[in-house]
């Protein structure tokens, strides 16, 4: 199973040097849609070049003009983008494309997305499917049994990738269950006393 750390809500400067003191011990470092939207694409195209390890997820929480923000993404070298479920079939179909054409990846973000919409859009093979519990909401996400249910659902996707706070037992929980593909962890790595050893930590418990 794939660790992503997701980093969001800090500065760019301390982006930076918490992606790379994370490269070696994480698969996936994502910079949050905040990051996105205050710093900018271009002030984030050199960061690939400085890791050595991770794979680099820009969270653009696409909805619209899909094909345009994706071309723009993987032109400053993301390895992977999201785009949002409640999108238009058109706008996913498209996005995906671009990601196919690219030799990248995407990620379909299920925030908020019902059952109708989901059987509407789970047709592509090589995405991947992000169980997605909201930042704003107040109850407690249980992961495995989020994946489970989703999995009985829709055994068709082989990618799924879980967040929410996510926390060692979850990932242990996940881990054992072996129907994800990436866990995702932000304050619980990187508000750690040290992140290093939380990331090794979660590392550890989805082996």
């Amino acid at each position: 199973m794939k660790l992503q750390v997701a980093i969001d809500r800090v500065s760019l400067a301390e982006a930076l040097k918490l992606a790379l003191l994370l490269d070696s011990e994480v698969d996936i470092i994502e910079f949050g849609t905040s990051l996105v939207k205050d710093y900018g694409l271009y002030a984030l195209q050199d960061v690939k070049a400085q890791l050595k390890h991770a794979q680099v997820l820009f969270d653009l929480k696409t909805i619209d003009e899909g094909v345009y923000e994706f071309e723009k993404g993987y032109a400053v070298n993301a390895d992977i983008l999201t785009v949002m479920a409640g999108s238009a079939k058109d706008t996913l179909t498209k996005v995906y494309e671009v990601a196919e054409r690219e030799n990248k990846e995407m990620l379909i973000d299920l925030m908020e997305t019902d059952d109708t919409k989901l059987v509407q859009i789970t047709d592509y093979e090589h995405a991947i499917y992000g169980l997605h519990h909201s930042h704003d909401r107040e109850d407690l996400l249980d992961a495995a049994a989020s994946v489970a249910d989703f999995h009985e659902k829709y055994p068709n996707v082989k990618r799924i990738a879980i967040a929410g706070g996510i926390d060692l037992e979850n990932a242990k929980k996940l881990a054992a269950q072996g129907l994800t593909e990436t866990v995702i962890v932000g304050s619980k790595i990187l508000k750690a006393t040290d992140p290093i050893a939380a990331a090794h930590e979660f590392k550890e418990a989805l082996k």
